[in-house]
C-alpha cells in the first residue's frame, strides 16, 4: 500500500517549465478535437479521437512526472 502512497504523491512546489508544458499539450488535444467537431460536424471519428487521447495522456503523464516528489532517505 504504500507503493501506491508513494506514486500518487504531488508536490506543487515544483511547478515549472515541464509542467506548463504539459498543460499546454492537454490544451492543445482538447483545442484540436473541439475545433475538428466544429470544422467538420463530426464528433465521432476514431481517427481524431486517437490523436487527442495521445495529446491528453502524454500531457497527464507530464503532469505527473514533474510533479511527483521522491523522499530520499
Amino acid at each position: 500500500m504504500e507503493i501506491i502512497k508513494n506514486i500518487f504523491k504531488i508536490d506543487f512546489k515544483k511547478f515549472n517549465l515541464y509542467t506548463i508544458l504539459s498543460i499546454l499539450i492537454i490544451l492543445i488535444g482538447l483545442l484540436m478535437w473541439i475545433s475538428h467537431g466544429i470544422r467538420y460536424n463530426i464528433w465521432t471519428d476514431i481517427g481524431i479521437y486517437s490523436i487527442t487521447i495521445f495529446f491528453i495522456l502524454s500531457g497527464v503523464l507530464g503532469v505527473l512526472i514533474s510533479l511527483h516528489s521522491i523522499e530520499e532517505k
